[in-house]
């Protein structure tokens, strides 16, 4: 089974010391995040340098904060340090981190996605010449493009961004949305697709997984409540998502985060909401619920995202439990 592993903050633990653990245990990917605090670039690279085999992603760097010239370098760049090993994964993120931490205006985020993804293509599948590109909102010209073809990923989690991985990437990484809820949301996709002629089932399915494992069921349950609660919580685009499924407990959640109440925010995730949302159980138990999600799913790489309330020897058990190699 092609399983990949996000490679977040687990407490002092050096991440790419975790990628070189991934590859031992023959996971097909690592997936680096970034938010604040370490920059993903740099930790992919450190990870490229320590690692052979295994591929490398960003899941997500964000399209608002690095022009698509610097993600063009950036992507060549990891490209070249990992031997053709790099995966772009991009994303809208949140207005929250674009305008709170970023300063920029959080505007037209499915356009500004459109059109970054479609300059980056230009300018790393080029043949030399200029590129000239003039969007709604994004502009270049007379720098030549670089002969270093990257595969794009898109973290689109609404119809419009959706519709974005279809007519230009190749691949999707959703998050949040309920897996029983996966190929219909797929639809969107595919069909966006076929209108530019493209096969959708040459775009790889790469959904985040949150996945806990621990010998106390109970305990990793209640890991991936919290993870759940907080994502309902805080995040607008990822209410909705939930919503699509269960909307009056998403609405439950949301409504008790906003209010300061995280305990009962948490409480109101339901366990027919965690099946449907992430992995949690006994290491055996936990391995049935990844294969029976690839088997019944159209999902062809699913990430394993160990959540962040995730003690020590949670996030041990979870990264050893889901190893292809256990699988």
């Amino acid at each position: 089974m092609d399983v990949g592993l996000m490679v977040t903050s687990f407490g002092d633990v050096d991440q790419a010391d975790v990628a070189v653990r991934a590859e031992e245990r023959e996971y097909d990917a690592v997936w680096v995040g970034e938010l604040w605090g370490a920059s993903g670039v740099v930790q992919l690279t450190k990870m490229a340098c320590r690692t052979d085999e295994i591929d490398l992603g960003s899941a997500i760097l964000n399209v608002y904060s690095r022009s698509p010239a610097v993600l063009a370098m950036t992507a060549a760049s990891l490209s070249q340090a990992s031997d053709g090993r790099f995966r772009l994964g991009l994303g809208t993120s949140t207005p929250k981190a674009v305008e709170d931490l970023h300063g920029m205006s959080f505007d037209r985020p499915v356009r500004r996605a459109h059109e970054t993804i479609e300059l980056v293509r230009e300018f790393t599948t080029g043949d030399g010449e200029p590129v000239d590109y003039e969007g709604q909102l994004l502009q270049a010209a007379d720098f030549p493009s670089v002969d270093a073809p990257v595969p794009i990923y898109h973290a689109g989690l609404g119809p419009a961004n959706r519709r974005v991985v279809g007519r230009l990437c190749d691949g999707w990484i959703p998050h949040n949305i309920p897996f029983s809820n996966l190929d219909s949301a797929f639809e969107e996709v595919a069909d966006a697709a076929r209108e530019r002629d493209r096969d959708p089932d040459e775009i790889t399915i790469a959904p985040y997984v949150p996945s806990a494992v621990s010998a106390d069921a109970d305990e990793a349950r209640e890991t991936l409540r919290q993870h759940v609660a907080y994502y309902v919580g805080s995040g607008e685009g990822y209410r909705r998502a939930v919503s699509t499924v269960y909307p009056d407990r998403a609405d439950r959640i949301a409504t008790a985060w906003r209010e300061g109440d995280r305990a009962t925010a948490t409480d109101a995730v339901s366990d027919e909401m965690l099946g449907d949302l992430g992995i949690a159980g006994t290491p055996d138990d936990a391995r049935d619920q990844l294969r029976s999600l690839v088997s019944e799913t159209g999902i062809d790489h699913p990430i394993v995202v160990v959540p962040e309330p995730a003690s020590n020897a949670v996030t041990e058990a979870t990264i050893d439990a889901l190893a292809p190699t256990r699988l």
